[in-house]
């Protein structure tokens, strides 16, 4: 294979702004490679320094119908030099490749702003499809309200690849690359990362990643020489903690999380789940790792997913299952049976637009109270929500404490901005994690004091699966061990002993002891931690995403 080495032109001496961060968004087609524009334009701002903060937004449909409305996919960054926590308000600048994207995307562009459109793609039936009875392009409205520029992408990077032998098909291709080449050059980005990225997903196609890597010059190349663009803009490095970091997305995180707790607490890892958006990256990432004591499973329904992960935990590994909000509704009855066994259960949901099938590429924090009261009966778990897409790390480590500690089922409320937003993450020392202890008993706990009958006998030498150590938590005995013996079940049990009891008070005394046990968890977390001052006539109290 050959490779192809280019170099930006000789610079004209534009004037350089610098700017402390800005915003922008990459939008077009779903087939037209906005994700992995945007995708490298953040990898890049990440290895130059920069801060960064991510927000994919692409269409429900799998290939919704060209050019329309409803088929739009966009990507949007924020990146800094600052510390930042959202991936922005308003743009600072958008990429437009159509009249669809144009039209779904022009309202969150500030005033002022830059507006890059593929001029090529504004034709009569381009406009029509996004419902244009006229060309945007021609009206004075955005040449007064924003910074306009009209660029023949298309046409361009054709111009570029005539020699490369691809088709007119292959070549438009690459008109996403231009784009990003121009985008690079506005903001002084460094094309490195790009092109060996290029050269390694395409390694065993060179005509690919010369056509792409030409398309990827020819943006810079007119945004260098070009009268219309008279400058361009730079942001300087963040100041971030000295570390190792890595770019990481929030469903990446949360896999390298669970994985970690459970190396760290000497736990199999099992993963039972049914494909949903935006859960299914978790199973597709935890599914590489088959080699280090990790187990998924994807089930025929959100049921049989949940119920596998019980099987597991009852077995003594950790269980875990991941869906969204229609699949967590499905879950129900399982995570009641896991409350009701005291099994150290995770549930995952990676909330998105409801209520129903909603909308599944959408992001929503809204099943809050899902989580907490949405099972029969007096049923509490613990919840925990993680900020940021890096916090997923932290956040699925501390839910399998969580869970494992109290043998209690513990539901990690993260949501669809997290999941796929992307930002520095730094990668932690794994020697400085606290270890996750758990004790599996090995001989019967019962004693001639514990008198659970009404003779007044005691359970000398006999496993009672529902003695309770003094934060209520009951002990967690692998089947199979000689001894422990005992049965669970979801029909109510008398405590201590575990065997089936239908006794009023037996019911209401369980009912407090498993609601008192999640009660104890506060103990084991630091208090929460106040920004801005101590004292104030109002208090405002957020969770998860809503950070920053």
């Amino acid at each position: 294979m050959t490779t192809t080495t280019v170099e930006p032109e000789v610079a004209h001496h534009k004037l350089v702004n610098p700017v402390p961060s800005a915003t922008i968004r990459f939008c077009g087609d779903s087939g037209d490679g906005m994700q992995i524009t945007g995708d490298q334009f953040t990898s890049t701002s990440a290895l130059l320094g920069n801060d960064v903060a991510t927000f994919p937004d692409y269409p429900a449909e799998i290939r919704a119908p060209r050019g329309t409305l409803a088929g739009v996919s966009g990507f949007q960054v924020h990146f800094s030099s600052e510390d930042i926590f959202t991936p922005g308000d308003t743009l600072d600048a958008l990429v437009v490749m159509n009249p669809a994207a144009l039209k779904t995307n022009l309202r969150d562009l500030r005033k002022g702003g830059i507006l890059i459109c593929n001029s090529d793609n504004f034709q009569k039936s381009d406009l029509d499809l996004a419902g244009y009875d006229v060309n945007p392009l021609d009206s004075q409205v955005l040449e007064d309200q924003y910074q306009l520029f009209k660029v023949q992408m298309t046409k361009i990077t054709r111009e570029a690849l005539k020699d490369t032998g691809l088709g007119n098909k292959e070549v438009d291709r690459c008109k996403n690359f231009f784009a990003l080449g121009l985008v690079y050059w506005l903001y002084g980005r460094d094309m490195e990362a790009t092109l060996r990225f290029l050269r390694d997903k395409f390694a065993t196609k060179p005509e690919i990643v010369a056509a792409n890597t030409k398309a990827l010059q020819a943006g810079w190349n007119y945004g260098e020489t070009t009268d219309a663009f008279a400058s361009s803009y730079k942001v300087e490095p963040a100041q971030l903690p000295p570390g190792k970091y890595k770019n990481i997305m929030g469903n990446t995180a949360m896999a390298w999380g669970l994985m970690t707790a459970a190396k760290l607490s000497g736990k199999d890892l099992f993963l039972g789940s049914y494909p949903i958006t935006p859960a299914s990256d978790i199973l597709h990432e935890l599914s590489k790792f088959k080699n280090y004591g990790v187990r998924t499973f994807q089930a025929e329904d959100e049921i049989a997913a949940v119920c596998s992960a019980i099987g597991a935990a009852y077995g003594g590994s950790m269980g875990i299952t991941t869906s969204s909000g229609p699949g967590i509704a499905l879950k129900g009855e399982g995570i009641g049976l896991a409350i009701m066994l005291e099994l150290p259960l995770l549930v995952i949901n990676i909330q998105r637009g409801g209520p129903s099938t909603g909308l599944p590429t959408k992001t929503e924090q809204a099943d809050l109270l899902q989580a907490m009261f949405g099972r029969n009966g007096e049923c509490p778990c613990a919840i925990i929500a993680p900020q940021s897409p890096g916090d997923c790390f932290d956040m699925a480590f501390e839910a399998v404490r969580i869970a494992t500690q109290f043998m209690v089922p513990t539901f990690l409320l993260s949501d669809g901005y997290i999941a796929n937003g992307a930002e520095p993450w730094a990668i932690p020392d794994v020697k400085k994690l606290p270890l996750i202890k758990i004790e599996h008993p090995t001989m019967p706990n019962g004693t001639d004091s514990d008198k659970v009958h009404e003779n007044g006998t005691g359970e000398k030498g006999k496993f009672l699966p529902y003695k309770r150590n003094a934060m209520l938590v009951r002990p967690w005995a692998v089947p199979g061990t000689a001894g422990l013996e005992h049965r669970i079940g979801g029909i109510e049990k008398q405590d201590v002993t575990g065997n089936v009891n239908y006794d009023p008070a037996n019911h209401e005394h369980m009912v407090w002891t498993r609601a008192q046990k999640v009660a104890n968890i506060a103990q084991t977390i630091p208090d929460l931690a106040i920004e801005g001052e101590v004292d104030g006539e109002l208090l405002v109290i957020g969770w998860g995403g809503t950070y920053g």
